[in-house]
């Protein structure tokens, strides 16, 4: 697929079934993650793959956290955060390991991971792999960090859920025409 073309029809894929990423095609995931935007070449990103029973492991982990946050949490409600993780066949978890730099500040850093997970997604459109990026409270819950071994100089950026897309895409939802979203600044206004 054409780069241009991928990165101007790519679509999130909500609906994910079996199979995940081949062995070869994690590989080509986690190669585009490396090539995102980093000031002073300083990789603040690294990641972690879920697959198979650990899925569930993680499933887990949200309840157990959603019940540390609310200890009256219904069984339905508990039932859900253990199945949030099994939407897809495969998860990668995408965190900013930001680095004490002079010129680097902790924010760049961040986006730079952020810039790594959107080449994840974007190459694995153009792999033909479904991907879905869900953050929500889980990302931010600080168990849920502990459970997954963040250090405290480190922030979860979200879940890729990735997998075979069980339905057909949605027709491409429309976006703004290039001089809606970008103003030359700097001009003489007549």
């Amino acid at each position: 697929m054409d780069a241009i073309e991928a990165l101007t029809h790519r679509v999130s894929t909500p609906k994910l079934q079996a199979p995940g990423p081949s062995s070869e095609q994690w590989r080509q995931l986690l190669r585009a993650a490396q090539r995102a935007a980093d000031h002073g070449q300083l990789r603040p990103w690294r990641f972690l793959t879920i697959e198979g029973e650990a899925r569930e492991q993680l499933g887990q982990l949200f309840c157990d956290s959603a019940l540390r946050d609310n200890p009256q949490l219904p069984d339905t409600f508990q039932q859900k955060f253990k199945n949030m993780p099994l939407r897809a066949p495969a998860l990668l978890v995408v965190i900013a390991s930001c680095q004490d730099h002079p010129k680097v500040p902790q924010q760049e850093q961040v986006i730079a991971a952020g810039a790594a997970a959107q080449n994840v997604i974007n190459a694995a459109f153009a792999l033909g792999v479904g991907a879905m990026w869900r953050t929500g409270d889980m990302a931010y819950n600080s168990h849920v960090c502990q459970g997954l071994g963040l250090a405290e100089n480190e922030k979860l950026i979200g879940f890729i859920y990735l997998g075979a897309p069980a339905s057909a895409s949605k027709s491409l939802p429309s976006i703004s025409e290039p001089e809606e979203v970008c103003q030359s600044w700097g001009e003489v206004q007549a």
